[in-house]
């Protein structure tokens, strides 16, 4: 289970890393509609503060800081930074579930997820899912808005 939840890590972070390349104008990144209320950029520095808090504070043992309201207040961070972060993001995730042995996976994740203790194993897949789900919302935007 380990190496196939490594490996979709990968290739999310690859999937958001060429959904922000391909902007072709950056400003596009920060733009809002009446219907898209969160604009690639702050969906970005989401993803990216999501992954280093949960996976690499919470099982890489980082010293990681989140503040989630910057997620989605700072505005105007250029491509290039965005794209080197998600770099480092990448290091920090792949490493962290690497380095995390296999037997742990089914013990209890140290946060309070919707009520509940979930395993390890069950964040995992839900951070997925939510990497996911924001890479495609990042995908619509993109094709939407930089046409």
């Amino acid at each position: 289970m380990k190496t196939s939840i490594i490996r979709i890590f990968d290739r999310e972070i690859d999937r958001l890393a060429s959904e922000i390349e391909q902007y072709k104008d950056e400003t596009i990144l920060w733009k809002v509609t009446e219907n898209i209320s969160n604009c690639a950029g702050n969906l970005c520095l989401h993803l990216i503060g999501n992954l280093n808090h949960f996976i690499g504070r919470h099982m890489g043992n980082t010293d990681y800081v989140r503040q989630r309201e910057a997620e989605f207040n700072t505005k105007d961070v250029p491509k290039a930074t965005l794209l080197a972060e998600i770099v480092d993001v990448k290091e920090i995730v792949l490493t962290a579930l690497q380095n995390f042995p296999e037997d742990r996976l089914q013990e209890n994740y140290p946060i309070e997820k919707d009520g509940v203790i979930p395993s390890y194993e069950l964040m995992l897949l839900h951070l997925l899912w939510h990497l996911s789900y924001h890479v495609g919302q990042i995908n619509y935007h993109r094709r939407l808005l930089d046409s």
